[in-house]
C-alpha cells in the first residue's frame, strides 16, 4: 500500500474503518501527505466510530498539503449505528486494496508469530474504477443523515461486473442492499466445496441451511473460525451454533496462533475477500464490501492461504465439544447469541428513529 501511494501521480481514495495514529498509521499519513504536496489529489475517509480515538487534528498536516479528510457518519447525541466498516485504497483508479484490515499495529505482523491474521487482495484494472466511484459515493454522502427505519428504505445500491471474473458486491441497510447476500447464497445453493475463514460467524438462517444442504449433497464444507477472538462475545455467540453444524457434518476448525480478524469464502471456483463478516451486523447493519472473484489463478491462490490457515487451526471435534459443555456455558453462548443475533439487529432499527 505504502509503495502504491509513493507511485500515485493522479489521484489516491483511503477509506477506512479503524485508523491509528501509531504504526503503521503514521507512515501512511506521511507518504499521504508526500503525495498532496506532489499534486496527488488525496481523499480520507474514516468511520467516526471505528476510528473514535484518532483525533482530527491528526489529518490537518494533510488538509494543509491540499488533501481532504472527512468522518463517515459523525457521532451525534444518539450515537449512530450504521458505521463505513469498509477498507479500501485506490491509486490513480488503476489498482487497489481491499480486505478485512484496518490500518493499526495489531494488524502488522505475519498472523502467526505476531499481529492478527488477515488477509486482503490488490486489484489492477477495470475494477479499481468501480471502486474509485463507490468511495466517491461514500465520501459524498460522509455526513448522510440516516432516515428513521433505515433498513427498511429503498437504497441505492448495486453489484457491479468489471470483467467477467471481478465483480463487486455492496451490503448495508436499506432495501436493495443485498446483492452481497443474495450472491453468496446462490453460489452456496450449487456448492460441492465450501472453504470459509471468518473472524465473526453468525451467518443469516439461509446460509446455514444452503451449507447444511451442500453436506446433504455429499459435498464438504470447512470453517476456520477464531480461536482466538478481540470480541469474546463474538466467539461466545459463534459457539452456540457449533453442536448444529458439526451434527450434519461441517468440519469445524480454530485458530490457534493469533486473534483471527480475516475474511475468506471459497465456495466452489468462487472467492470472495473484503471486509464483510458473515454475521448480523456485517450483512444487515454496517456499510461493506466484498469481492467476488473467478479468476483461476486467484482461486488456487486462495484455496493455498486456506490450506496454510488450516496448518495452524484445531480441528473441533463433535464428541469432545459436547462432552465439554455445561450448563453455565451454554447459557452465556445463549445470551451472546441472543444480543449480537437479536438485540443488535432490533437496537440498530430502534435507535434510527431519532435520528434528524
Amino acid at each position: 500500500m505504502l509503495a502504491a501511494i509513493d507511485a500515485a501521480r493522479r489521484s489516491i481514495r483511503l477509506e477506512m474503518y479503524i485508523y491509528s495514529s501509531e504504526s503503521p498509521g503514521n507512515k501512511i499519513q506521511e507518504a499521504l501527505i508526500r503525495a498532496a504536496q506532489r499534486g496527488v489529489s488525496v481523499r480520507v475517509l474514516n468511520d467516526a466510530l471505528g476510528s473514535f480515538s484518532l483525533p482530527t487534528s491528526f489529518w490537518a498536516p494533510l488538509n494543509e498539503a491540499g488533501g481532504k479528510f472527512k468522518w463517515f457518519n459523525p457521532i451525534k447525541l444518539g450515537s449512530i449505528p450504521y458505521r463505513d466498516h469498509r477498507k479500501l485504497l485506490v491509486c490513480d483508479e488503476e489498482i487497489a486494496f481491499v480486505g478485512g484490515f484496518n490500518i493499526a499495529p495489531e494488524y502488522d505482523g505475519d498472523g502467526v508469530n505476531s499481529g492478527w491474521l488477515d488477509l486482503g487482495i490488490r486489484i489492477h484494472g477495470p475494477l479499481a474504477g468501480e471502486l474509485a466511484e463507490s468511495f466517491d459515493f461514500f465520501f459524498s454522502r460522509a455526513e448522510f443523515d440516516h432516515k428513521p427505519l433505515q433498513r427498511f428504505r429503498k437504497s441505492t445500491a448495486r453489484t457491479t461486473v468489471a470483467a467477467e471474473s471481478w465483480r463487486l458486491l455492496l451490503s448495508g441497510p436499506g432495501r436493495g442492499y443485498h446483492h452481497l447476500k443474495r450472491t453468496l447464497a446462490t453460489d452456496l445453493a450449487n456448492a460441492q466445496t465450501v472453504q470459509i475463514i471468518c473472524a465473526y460467524f453468525l451467518p443469516t438462517w439461509r446460509l446455514r441451511r444452503e451449507m447444511e444442504r451442500a453436506m446433504n449433497r455429499g459435498g464438504r464444507v470447512q470453517l476456520v473460525l477464531a480461536g482466538k477472538s478481540d470480541i469474546r462475545l463474538s466467539k461466545l455467540a459463534t459457539q452456540k451454533l457449533y453442536r448444529r453444524l458439526l451434527t450434519r457434518g461441517v468440519e469445524i476448525y480454530e485458530y490457534q496462533p493469533q486473534v483471527l480478524h480475516a475474511k475468506l469464502f471459497i465456495v466452489d471456483e468462487q472467492v470472495y475477500v473484503g471486509s464483510s463478516n458473515l454475521d448480523a451486523r456485517s450483512l444487515n447493519i454496517n456499510y461493506e464490501l466484498l469481492v467476488r472473484v473467478t479468476e483461476r489463478k486467484a482461486v488456487e491462490e486462495a484455496r493455498d492461504i486456506f490450506r496454510e490457515v488450516l496448518t495452524h487451526s484445531k480441528r473441533v471435534e463433535a464428541k469432545a465439544w459436547n462432552g465439554s459443555r455445561n450448563i453455565w456455558t451454554k447459557l452465556m453462548e445463549e445470551w451472546a447469541y441472543f444480543l449480537l443475533a437479536r438485540v443488535d439487529t432490533w437496537w440498530a432499527r430502534g435507535r434510527a428513529k431519532y435520528l434528524r
